[in-house]
C-alpha cells in the first residue's frame, strides 16, 4: 500500500533494523511515530530523517517497554493525538546473557520481547481497527526453532537454565504465535497480522546487556551477517506490498511467506499463551 501520509508507529527504531525501517517509510511519505527508550538517541534519528526526508513529520515517544506503565502512556500519548494508525510495526528487543528482570519484576526477554508487544497491540487495536485498512508487523526470528513448544510451567525461566539463544527463541515462538491468534481475532475488520524474520543481522541487539562475552561473540560473528538495510528490506516488504492486502497470519523470510515447525502452529498453545499474557498485563 503507498505509505504517503500514512501513520506509522514503530518499537526500537533507533538501531539496527527498526532505524532502517523508519528511514525506509519517511523516504516513501509516511507520517512517523517512534517508541525508544533513550530520549538522546531518539532526538538523533528524528534529526537524521529531517535532514535526508525534511517533508516528514515525526513525533518521539520515550517509554521503556520493559515497563507496562510506560507503554500505557506512550499508547496514550498516541491516542490523544486523535490521528488514525495505519501501521504499527513491533520492532523493540533484547537479548541477554544472563537472567535479568524488568522494571515490573518479569523477566526481561519475555517482557520486552513479547508482553510489550501484547500490550501496546491491544492498547492501540481499537483505532488500527477504525484506522482500516491497517497492518500490525512484528519481528519474530527463525530463532523460535531453538525451543520446542511454549514453556508455561517457566515462562521466566526461573529454574530451567538460563541459555541466552533458547530464551531468545522462547519469546520468539511467543511472537509467531501470538501473531496468528491475533490475526484470527482480526479477521474481516481491514487490519491483518504478520510477523517476519529478519535474518542474522548486525544491529544493536544484545548490547543492552553489558557483558564483555556478548559483545565479542557479536563481533566474532558481524561478517556472517547482513546490514540492518538488508534485514530490515522484510519488514518494509510485508508493511507495504500491495500484494498482502489480504494475507494475514502469516511468518515471512525473505519476502515469503514460510512454513513453521509444528510448535509454531499449535492453536491450543496460542490460545493458552494469549490467556496467560491478558493475567500478565492486568497485574501491572
Amino acid at each position: 500500500m503507498s505509505m504517503l501520509n500514512k501513520v506509522c508507529l514503530i518499537t526500537g527504531a533507533t538501531n539496527g533494523i527498526g532505524r532502517a525501517t523508519a528511514l525506509a517509510l519517511a523516504a516513501q511519505g509516511a507520517e512517523l511515530f517512534v517508541v525508544c527508550r533513550n530520549a538522546e538517541k531518539g532526538e538523533a534519528l528524528l534529526a537524521e530523517i529531517k535532514v535526508r526526508h525534511p517533508n516528514c513529520c515525526a513525533t518521539l515517544l520515550i517509554g521503556d517497554l520493559g515497563c507496562m506503565a510506560d507503554i500505557r502512556r506512550v499508547a496514550q500519548q498516541f491516542l490523544d493525538t486523535d490521528k488514525p494508525l495505519h501501521l504499527l510495526m513491533n520492532n523493540a528487543g533484547v537479548v541477554n546473557t544472563h537472567r535479568k528482570l524488568s522494571r515490573d519484576g518479569i523477566e526481561e526477554t519475555f517482557a520486552v520481547n513479547h508482553l510489550a508487544y501484547f500490550l501496546m497491540t491491544e492498547l492501540l487495536r481499537e483505532r488500527l481497527v477504525q484506522s482500516a485498512p491497517a497492518r500490525i508487523v512484528s519481528v519474530a526470528s527463525a530463532a523460535y526453532s531453538f525451543v520446542k513448544g511454549v514453556q508455561f510451567d517457566d515462562l521466566e525461566y526461573e529454574s530451567t537454565p538460563y541459555k541466552t539463544f533458547k530464551v531468545y527463541g522462547h519469546s520468539k515462538l511467543c511472537n509467531i504465535l501470538w501473531t496468528r491468534q491475533l490475526a484470527k481475532q482480526l479477521e474481516g475488520t481491514g487490519v491483518t497480522v504478520n510477523c517476519v524474520h529478519p535474518g542474522a543481522v548486525s544491529t544493536g541487539l544484545g548490547h543492552q546487556d553489558h557483558v564483555v562475552v556478548g559483545k565479542i561473540i557479536g563481533l566474532l560473528m558481524r561478517p556472517f551477517f547482513r546490514s540492518p538495510a538488508k534485514g530490515a528490506e522484510n519488514s518494509i516488504f510485508v508493511a507495504t506490498s500491495p500484494s498482502l492486502n489480504k494475507i494475514s497470519g502469516e511468518y515471512f523470510s525473505n519476502c515469503k511467506p514460510t512454513s513453521l515447525k509444528a510448535w509454531a502452529k499449535d492453536d491450543g498453545a496460542a490460545e493458552r499463551l494469549w490467556q496467560v499474557s491478558e493475567e500478565y498485563v492486568k497485574r501491572a
